[in-house]
């Protein structure tokens, strides 16, 4: 018989999507599944539907909890599961039928420790296909120690080279359990990464698929970043990079964990930010753009969360005029009522410098070739090129002055 395979769901609030799953994972060939449905307090009709499911396959168990937040969802899913393997899927995505064969036929061929899979983002009627930065293969000696040393940060700023989801990978159990038991329940930004990047340390061997089968459902209410008080977010966030720091302290200086953790925590700080060090002040002195936008008028090209903050603290700072917002998928923002339009009116709007909302250099070249083909002057075209220096500097400035008390 084929070895059991756990497969995690924490449910909260998710009625609309949650029978997909479900679906989903009872539809995989790799039959001999353990799917553990995790009812984390859901307010809806979530806690119904997962009873009606176990009523229909004795695979299913369900786990009823009071709410606790998405990392102890996961961890009462894990301390009550039974596989020799381990899977997780949040329950609004859904994921192909030969997903977890794949996954598994990875692991037994390759010996490794964990398959680490890409995913398809699907957004509305758009999909795209992403795959991890480092190509697939198996990993060991030499190899592994190279994944180790790109392993969050590949060369440019705020390019991982393993994407930091759980949900595309399959660990052996004894991998992902005691990574995933040991992280604070509090950290609610990044909580993936605090167990994926310390499980795949301690691997002997991982194996990169091109497996894109598990489908990431960007939802309305997920695209739409509400205005939570940054200095909340930045309280989690220091939680992480503690946690983090202390998690990679025993391994060989030159994995360079530190210095990675410190481009992706700063890039996430960036983002969720706005780019904005001080709430107060709007735009301080080393804002990371190449020219001072301070009292021009300014167009952003890029709707993410990334985007979304930008906007917000431009407006709540009062030292720049919005001149206009761009995206590709400008319908599905529209849609959240966000005031977002096409790139190709960009050429009829007049703006003193244009944004590039986004910190990978592959999106952030791509915007720029394409504002170039609209007419877009390259002297107005602006993105988040920090210097070495002045990353050091953000980066102590959001984990010291803006977090204020640790998370409660």
């Amino acid at each position: 018989m084929e070895p059991l395979i756990s497969v995690i769901v924490p449910i909260y609030n998710i009625e609309r999507y949650l029978g997909i799953c479900i679906e989903s994972l009872l539809d995989q060939t790799y039959r001999n599944l353990e799917i553990i449905l995790v009812d984390d307090g859901s307010p809806d009709r979530c806690p119904e539907i997962c009873d009606l499911y176990a009523a229909k396959d004795s695979r299913i168990t369900v786990i009823h909890k009071p709410n606790g937040g998405l990392v102890s969802a996961r961890k009462a899913g894990l301390e009550a599961s039974n596989g020799e393997y381990i899977g997780v899927v949040d329950g609004d995505d859904w994921i192909g039928r030969g997903f977890y064969m794949s996954l598994f036929s990875a692991i037994s061929e390759s010996g490794a420790d964990v398959a680490i899979a890409g995913f398809t983002r699907d957004l509305f009627a758009k999909s795209q296909v992403i795959l991890n930065t480092i190509p697939s293969g198996i990993y060991e000696g030499e190899g592994l120690t190279a994944l180790y040393r790109q392993m969050l940060s590949c060369g440019e700023f705020h390019s991982y080279g393993v994407t930091t989801y759980l949900w595309n990978k399959l660990f052996r159990r004894g991998r992902i359990l005691p990574c995933q038991r040991k992280v604070d329940n509090r950290i609610t930004i990044g909580e993936d990464a605090a167990a994926v990047y310390p499980a795949l340390l301690g691997c002997r061997k991982i194996c990169i698929t091109d497996n894109c089968a598990y489908h990431y459902r960007q939802r309305e209410d997920s695209m739409l970043k509400l205005s939570e008080d940054f200095r909340r977010e930045a309280a989690s966030l220091r939680l992480l990079y503690r946690f983090l720091s202390d998690e990679f302290q025993p391994y060989p200086s030159e994995y360079n964990l530190i210095g990675q953790l410190d481009d992706w925590m700063l890039g996430t700080f960036i983002i969720r930010s706005g780019g904005i060090c001080d709430p107060v002040q709007g735009l301080p002195e080393g804002f990371p753009f190449s020219a001072d936008i301070r009292g021009r008028s300014i167009a952003v090209c890029g709707g993410g969360t990334f985007g979304q903050q930008l906007v917000r603290r431009m407006k709540a700072s009062g030292k720049c005029r919005i001149a206009g917002w761009y995206d590709e998928d400008y319908r599905e923002y529209r849609r959240c009522c966000m005031d977002v339009d096409p790139l190709s009116d960009i050429p009829f709007h007049r703006f003193d410098y244009i944004v590039i909302a986004k910190l990978d250099r592959a999106s952030v070249n791509a915007y720029r070739r394409q504002l170039l083909d609209l007419g877009v002057s390259g002297d107005k075209i602006l993105s988040i090129e920090p210097s070495a220096g002045m990353r050091e500097k953000a980066l102590r400035l959001y984990l010291n002055d803006l977090t204020g008390d640790d998370a409660n």
